[in-house]
């Protein structure tokens, strides 16, 4: 089964609305939880098409990201990049300039766990995303 029809056959969550703004290529996302009780947090299911991403960005709290399907990437400011797979989990310490998407031939999928505000910055180049 490919990526795309295991995507297909059971996303674990609703693939949710398709967003453009902060992000390159087809992503998706469906807010879970957004709230002040019993936690301050927003849950957003991330569905990110091959090739697509999301800017950098720097979130003031921190953010953890929980992989549920594809494969793709995590990549710090000045760092090499982490391939990702259903099951990996990415702590991301609050000040960190960081971005993360679908690899270029594999559908992506993970949970948002962002506590605080997040501030948006320049694109992923394709140039810095061909280099994986």
């Amino acid at each position: 089964m490919s990526n795309y029809e295991e995507l297909q056959a059971g996303p674990i969550f609703p693939l949710g609305d398709k967003v453009a703004e902060n992000f390159l290529g087809d992503a998706y996302l469906k807010r879970l939880y957004a709230g002040k009780e019993p936690l301050d947090v927003v849950i957003g299911n991330v569905t990110f098409a091959p090739g697509a991403r999301n800017n950098w960005h720097v979130h003031d709290v921190g953010q953890i990201l929980l992989v549920t399907g594809g494969e793709g990437w995590y990549q710090e400011w000045k760092e090499p990049a982490r391939h990702l797979q259903k099951g990996d989990v990415v702590t991301i310490p609050a000040g960190v300039k960081h971005w993360h998407g679908a690899t270029k031939d594999a559908w992506f999928v993970h949970l948002a766990i962002s506590p605080g505000a997040t501030t948006w910055l320049e694109e992923v180049t394709e140039e810095e995303y061909r280099m994986l």
